[in-house]
């Protein structure tokens, strides 16, 4: 039985010409600002004018492109190299909500690849409907357009399942000196979220919060200073908090060893490797930290290729979407309590 997997991420620009039309396809999502067409499309136009120049400064800082379609290439290289030995086909299609290869043109290759099943499968471990639920939306309606009518799955989020959980922990314990344990200070950065959608009833802050707590857990380390902060605000609403840069400069002053963990990343762009590995590292550097360490996304360790896996196989088998965790009823925004 052929099935095909679509893997959704937001994509990144390919250039520095990219730059701008990719922060205009971004910022034109009515998920992320949520405005009638004809008001929205202008205040994209501006937003994205606006931004171009230091988002092309922050791309120029690591080779003038985001490396996110490789990093996702790699991971469903990887996936489709552990489900060989499945008796079912599984084939990967990566789908970029802001920028290419985008959901119009992926479709044609997969009626052309003719599964007899899909399963979605986001590249956010957490469930937002910012990320996840926009680039589920868009698909689904796609499908309507081009009348693909095959069975489909949804893996709409995996914040506590084992293997994630796993995956990052180790990493985390290679980053961890015991002997300075009192020292250190771990810094769990998730990507921040106006605070309106969350009062909406998303549930990705909560998410979040029990993929922190699982972790946690699983390093079984007493005496472990942790905090979770958010970071990447843009524009002037509330933003949910703390903020990762507040807790940087604070903690530096306390003359701590900073380990910072990018718990809602899964792999590395411009996030990870420009805004934790350099501007953050500055701030604390500055601040009188001790140490400054950031821990890797969790990319293609075998654990988290081991994770898709248990969700990718677990979702063929559900009724319509799968998880790792079961939201509380007043997240109305999760695709379990509503309609996508």
């Amino acid at each position: 039985m052929k099935k095909a997997i679509i893997l959704f991420n937001l994509g990144g620009p390919d250039s520095l010409d990219a730059v701008q039309p990719f922060l205009f396809n971004l910022f034109n999502d009515p998920a992320i600002i949520n405005l009638p067409g004809i008001l929205r499309y202008p205040l994209a136009k501006f937003i994205s004018n606006r931004r171009a120049p230091v988002a092309k400064a922050i791309y120029a800082e690591i080779g003038g492109k985001s490396p996110i379609l490789q990093e996702t290439q790699s991971q469903a290289d990887a996936i489709e190299e552990i489900l060989r030995k499945e008796k079912d086909e599984y084939k990967c299609f990566i789908v970029m909500r802001c920028w290419n290869p985008r959901a119009a043109d992926v479709i044609k290759k997969v009626k052309k690849y003719n599964p007899l099943q899909i399963i979605l499968l986001p590249l956010y471990p957490q469930y937002s409907n910012a990320t996840s639920g926009s680039s589920i939306k868009e698909w689904l309606d796609i499908c309507k357009k081009e009348n693909l009518n095959v069975e489909t799955k949804t893996i709409c989020c995996y914040p506590t399942e084992k293997n994630f959980i796993l995956s990052y922990s180790n990493l985390i314990k290679k980053k961890i000196n015991l002997k300075k344990l009192q020292e250190t200070i771990l810094i769990f950065s998730a990507h921040g979220l106006p605070e309106n959608k969350i009062k909406q009833g998303d549930p990705y802050q909560w998410q979040v919060e029990n993929t922190v707590k699982q972790l946690v857990e699983k390093l079984s380390i007493k005496n472990l200073n942790y905090i979770l902060s958010y970071q990447s605000r843009v524009g002037p609403l509330k933003w949910i908090g703390p903020s990762t840069e507040t807790i940087i400069k604070e903690e530096s002053k306390k003359k701590k060893i900073i380990i910072v963990v990018p718990v809602a990343f899964v792999s590395e762009h411009s996030e990870t490797l420009v805004e934790l590995d350099i501007e953050y590292k500055k701030l604390a550097v500055e601040n009188g930290s001790r140490d400054y360490l950031r821990v890797p996304a969790v990319t293609v360790d075998s654990d988290f290729i081991n994770s898709l896996k248990s969700s990718i196989l677990s979702a063929t088998s559900c009724d319509r979407f799968s998880s790792s965790i079961r939201c509380l009823a007043k997240f109305k925004k999760c695709p379990r309590l509503k309609n996508i």
